[in-house]
C-alpha cells in the first residue's frame, strides 16, 4: 500500500497566483518507492479568489474556512491530512528537487527523530538567491539546540521553520501551529526542539520567495510590541514543554 507525506499549505488571495509554482515544484519531487504526496491547501477565508488557482489533481484537497491567519488555516487543514509525515509549504514558496525524499529518508531511517529541516535560499524578485551563513552541519540536531540558539541570537532561528517536516502524531500532540498573528511556525519549531531531536539537511530544500505582498514584509509584522509579545509566549511555551522531563519523543 502506498504511504503518504502530506504537504500542508495555507493560502490567502494575494498569494494564490503563486500556487502554480508551488505545484510545479511538487511535481518535480522524486519519492522513494511506495511513497506519494498529498497536498492539503487551506484558504484563510472564503473569498472565491483562491479556488481558480488550485490545480486539478486528485492528490490535492482544497478547503476554505473563516479567516484566522496561517496558523488556523494549517491546523484546520490537518483534518484532511492522511500522511504519516506533514511537510510545510507556504503558498508562495517552492520545494527544491529531492526535498521530500531527503526528509523521508531522515525520518524513516531514525525513529528517534521527530522532525526535519533543511537549507533554504531566499528567492528574490530578480530571480537571484541568497543563503543563510549560519546553517548547522548536516545531521541530527539534539533536543533543545534550536531553542537555545534562538534565545541567544535575538530570537532568530538557526533553521528555517518554513522548511519543516514533522511526524504527524507529534504535530498533533503539540496542538499544531501556535495561535499567533505571526511567528506561528517559529512557535511550533521551538516546541519541537524542546521535546525531541531533529535533523538538518545541508542540501537546499526550499526557495523562500521574497515579494512585496508577503505577510512578513508588512509593517505590522515588525511592530516591536507585538514581536516581544509573540516571542515571550513562544519562549514560555517551549520552556514549559522542556520542563516536562518525563516526556521524550522516540524514547530519547
Amino acid at each position: 500500500m502506498t504511504e503518504l507525506i502530506t504537504v500542508v499549505t495555507a493560502v490567502h488571495a494575494p498569494s494564490a497566483p503563486y500556487l502554480a509554482d508551488a505545484y510545479a515544484s511538487l511535481l518535480g519531487q522524486e519519492l522513494p518507492d511506495g511513497w506519494d504526496w498529498q497536498w492539503v491547501i487551506q484558504e484563510d477565508g472564503e473569498t472565491g479568489e483562491v479556488a481558480p488557482y488550485v490545480p486539478d489533481d486528485p492528490r490535492i484537497s482544497f478547503g476554505q474556512g473563516r479567516r484566522g491567519r496561517a496558523a488556523m488555516a494549517r491546523t484546520v487543514g490537518l483534518s484532511r491530512a492522511d500522511g504519516r509525515f506533514v511537510k510545510v509549504l507556504d503558498a508562495d514558496d517552492m520545494l527544491a528537487p529531492g526535498a521530500l525524499a531527503r526528509d523521508l529518508r531522515a525520518l524513516t531511517d531514525d525513529p528517534s527523530l521527530g522532525w526535519a529541516t533543511c537549507r533554504v535560499l531566499d528567492y528574490l524578485p530578480d530571480g537571484s538567491t541568497v543563503g543563510f551563513d549560519e546553517d548547522p552541519p548536516q545531521g541530527p540536531i539534539e533536543r533543545g539546540t534550536v531553542l537555545r540558539y534562538w534565545q541567544e541570537h535575538d530570537y532568530r532561528a538557526q533553521v528555517h521553520p518554513a522548511t519543516l517536516c514533522v511526524r504527524r502524531e507529534l504535530l498533533l500532540a503539540l496542538g499544531g501551529w501556535m495561535a499567533l498573528p505571526a511567528s506561528e511556525d517559529t512557535g511550533l519549531l521551538m516546541a519541537l526542539s524542546a521535546v525531541s531531536r531533529g535533523w538538518f539537511s545541508a542540501d537546499t530544500g526550499l526557495l523562500y520567495r521574497k515579494w512585496p505582498g508577503q505577510v512578513t514584509s508588512q509593517p505590522s509584522h515588525a511592530d516591536e510590541a507585538e514581536r516581544k509579545a509573540r516571542f515571550a509566549v513562544v519562549e514560555a511555551r517551549a520552556l514549559a514543554l522542556a520542563s516536562l522531563g518525563g516526556w521524550r519523543f522516540g524514547g530519547v
